[in-house]
């Protein structure tokens, strides 16, 4: 069983962060007249690798591969607003809507990834 479960780690661990990056934008959009509401995202990147246990590695040769050790951050930090309102308020609608969208949809490719590795797993199991 814990095979099974490493075959499928890495697209679990997307899907939870991306569906915790859509929680903290919906936020964002919900407030976005709230005045002095200050908009957060996570790095997505960084948090599965957190998640994984990885990070990145200095490599003294062009030759050496560049895999990953260490640990990253997945705490969600407060984005900088390109043009500051009045009230306080951080939230660029446009860009949380863009954000958004952008994250539902690779939300929906990680989905699909973690549903074809169930598929694989089953088919192997039937034995087809």
């Amino acid at each position: 069983m814990k095979s099974i479960a490493n075959h499928i780690q890495t697209h679990a661990d997307a899907l939870n962060l991306r569906s915790k990056r859509n929680e903290i934008l919906a936020s964002n959009i919900v407030n976005s007249a709230t005045p002095n509401f200050k908009a957060r995202d996570i790095d997505f990147n960084k948090a599965l690798q957190a998640r994984m246990d990885v990070g990145p590695v200095n490599v003294s040769s062009e030759r050496h591969f560049k895999f990953y050790t260490g640990s990253g951050d997945e705490a969600a930090q407060f984005r900088q607003s390109i043009n500051p309102s009045v009230d306080g308020n951080t939230v660029e609608l446009h860009v949380e809507q863009m954000q958004f969208s952008e994250n539902v949809m690779r939300y929906q490719t990680s989905l699909e990834f973690l549903n074809r590795k169930f598929s694989g797993l089953m088919s192997a199991i039937k034995g087809e």
